[in-house]
């Protein structure tokens, strides 16, 4: 069947505009590059690897990115970046070491410099200058210490704190988290008293289990301790974390699967928020607060779920988001450890899933903090994965609140 010039053009155009559109609908655009610290191998001491994975914009599927480079060590445990995402920081409970990464704007990550601490490493945490780097150390006794930045290089500890708890300075205390305020001029470390809590095992010790110390930053990076440091924090503390306002801090609470709320008052000093502590899911392990400052998201790991919570912003009170299922929790893979929030639309939320070898991805509804996952979620890591953090990518507005 011949055809006239006029429907072969018809249809010569027809072909070329379906093409155009599946063209288009390819063309993933990557708004985030995100970073999961996990295992090469199932194997004790396996090397530590980092993968790096590409967040498209418009569905918040992740795909693989960069190559996956070692992480310097075996069992990393915690990452950090700085505030502008040129540097990224990995803690290696295996050799005991702090490696700096230098990350490219393609998401390349390489190695620059290792320091190797006393004791094994725990936590990080980054000061918004970019000067500091905090790191908590310890399985017997706990330590704070500040590390001077130069262009993302580590250099020498400018302050170090023992962490112990008046009255009983002779306990086990174990450190689980720090976070830095986003002015920078306040410093928390969660931590819970072993020879108090101790399940399975014997307990020496009649002081309460659970506790936060703070430490103010001085101009020349001096840690004193905040008047009333440490403050009780119910059980067992595992995550910690601070609001863009410098105005609210919370921990999870694993032992007791509950949200401790604290408000900061002048010089860095802690009260409780009056309506607290708040339900959580079971096994509470790690939370971010989005980059608004509106929302907070906690990894339940015994449920393997995720808690959405909106912040009233005069009081710090959370309340939990029920989503459009008419559900409070949000499945993750098995055992979510470590949750972040995308920093560049900051509507994208992320669990790194320790048991389950794989990140599970959610879309961040704006208007009420309620999720929805992400396409094809979960996507597979390596092994055992701990920690996971995103860096912005692309030229466009990053989220943030001016305290």
């Amino acid at each position: 069947m011949k055809l006239s010039k006029l429907s072969q053009l018809f249809l010569v155009s027809a072909i070329g505009l379906i093409l155009a559109i599946y063209l288009t609908a390819c063309q993933l655009v990557s708004i985030d590059y995100v970073f999961v610290a996990a295992s090469g191998g199932s194997t004790a001491g396996s090397t530590g690897q980092i993968y790096t994975y590409a967040a498209d914009a418009g569905s918040g599927a992740l795909r693989q990115g960069a190559p996956t480079v070692p992480s310097g060590g075996s069992s990393p445990v915690a990452m950090a970046v700085n505030s502008d995402y040129s540097d990224l920081y990995v803690a290696n409970q295996g050799n005991s070491s702090v490696v700096h990464f230098a990350i490219a704007s393609n998401g390349v990550l390489t190695q620059k410099d290792t320091i190797t601490t006393a004791t094994t490493p725990v936590s990080l945490a980054v000061n918004p200058a970019g000067t500091y780097l905090y790191v908590i150390t310890g399985t017997a006794s706990a330590t704070l210490t500040e590390y001077a930045l130069s262009s993302g290089a580590i250099g020498s500890p400018t302050a170090q704190a023992g962490l112990t708890v008046p009255g009983y300075g002779g306990d086990t205390i174990l450190p689980t988290g720090v976070n830095v305020l986003a002015n920078g001029d306040d410093v928390y470390v969660a931590a819970y008293d072993k020879s108090a809590y101790n399940p399975g095992g014997a307990t020496s010790s009649n002081a309460n289990p659970g506790w936060l110390f703070g430490f103010a930053v001085g101009s020349s990076g001096g840690l004193t301790a905040t008047t009333g440091s440490p403050y009780q924090a119910g059980v067992k503390p595992s995550a910690i974390t601070s609001d863009p306002t410098n105005r609210f801090v919370y921990v999870t609470d694993f032992a007791s699967s509950e949200l401790i709320g604290y408000t900061i008052q002048s010089g860095g000093v802690l009260d409780f928020l009056v309506n607290g502590p708040f339900k959580t899911g079971n096994e509470p392990t790690s939370l971010v607060i989005d980059p608004r400052g509106i929302y907070i998201y906690l990894t339940n790991s015994l449920d393997s779920t995720v808690s959405a919570y909106t912040i009233a912003l005069p009081t710090g009170t959370p309340s939990v988001v029920v989503s459009t299922t008419g559900s409070q929790l949000n499945g993750t893979d098995t055992q979510p450890v470590s949750v972040v929030v995308d920093p560049s639309l900051g509507r994208y939320v992320y669990t790194a899933n320790h048991l389950g070898n794989s990140v599970s991805g959610f879309r961040l509804d704006p208007n009420s903090g309620a999720l929805n996952t992400t396409q094809a979620t979960p996507y597979p890591t390596g092994e055992s994965p701990t920690a996971i953090l995103a860096v912005p990518h692309g030229n466009h507005a990053i989220q943030t609140v001016t305290p």
